[in-house]
């Protein structure tokens, strides 16, 4: 498989997981929309089926659609990221380059799609909480420790359920995202945070306080963590014979 289609594959994935994730959470938390105060469970189904989508769509790649499954994947180290797919530099950057490229278009299309909603919310912090999330409790090192936590689990069981039959492997992940979803939000902040860069310098943008309303101050917690998550979770992976297993 050519690293053309590899690119363009996850690129769709992505975007398609994040245009419905932050979708659902725009429903959810801008002013007029007919889900206003759906609540967390309505957000967390919205992330799972989100998920379900962009599996789907990225099969053919292997639907890594986060650099923290990729980079999982390369330590724990397998000789492909898809079959045909050999793992190289060249081969993760354009894994790493879809994934962000894909999640910015399908960000700005949830934007355009809530355009007057973004419009109509007086709050900059629900606005951000489309594309981004921040802590309950801002305490820099528990965050980033529980990013890591949060990452491990996710890249570690997906490098689990790569053992389970085809038809299955995409439900199984929409499954565990659905117990767990916004934390997924967070942890693609590698791709969830471009797009809030993108309104906040676009004509129309709706962002109209200024850039503090970005929370650049914790942006770096939710990239660090799920790194340094999806690492552990591939050393783990690498180093549990049952694992090797269960991959078969």
């Amino acid at each position: 498989m050519s690293l053309g289609i590899v690119f363009l594959s996850e690129v769709f994935g992505t975007g398609m997981l994040t245009l419905l994730g932050c979708g659902v959470v725009a429903n959810v938390a801008l002013k007029g929309t007919k889900g206003n105060s759906g609540g967390f469970l309505m957000v967390n189904f919205g992330w799972g089926i989100a998920v379900f989508a962009g599996v789907y769509v990225a099969a053919m790649s292997g639907a890594h659609l986060n650099p923290a499954v990729t980079l999982g994947l390369l330590v724990d180290g397998k000789a492909e990221f898809a079959p045909g797919v050999a793992v190289s530099a060249a081969s993760t950057f354009t894994y790493f380059g879809g994934e962000l490229l894909g999640a910015f278009l399908g960000a700005v299309f949830a934007w355009l799609a809530h355009k007057q909603h973004f419009d109509a919310e007086p709050l900059a912090a629900s606005k951000l909480a489309v594309f981004s999330t921040g802590p309950a409790i801002r305490s820099y090192p528990w965050n980033l420790v529980t990013e890591i936590i949060a990452t491990f689990v996710l890249v570690f069981v997906i490098l689990t359920f790569g053992g389970t039959p085809s038809g299955l492997g995409p439900l199984a992940v929409a499954l565990l995202v659905v117990a767990s979803a916004r934390p997924l939000a967070a942890r693609r902040a590698m791709q969830s945070t471009p797009p809030v860069t993108s309104v906040r310098v676009s004509p129309t943008h709706f962002c109209r306080s200024r850039a503090s309303s970005s929370d650049w101050a914790y942006s770096w917690v939710p990239i660090v963590g799920p790194l340094l998550g999806g690492t552990i979770a591939g050393l783990v992976a690498h180093s549990i014979p049952i694992m090797a297993t269960v991959a078969k």
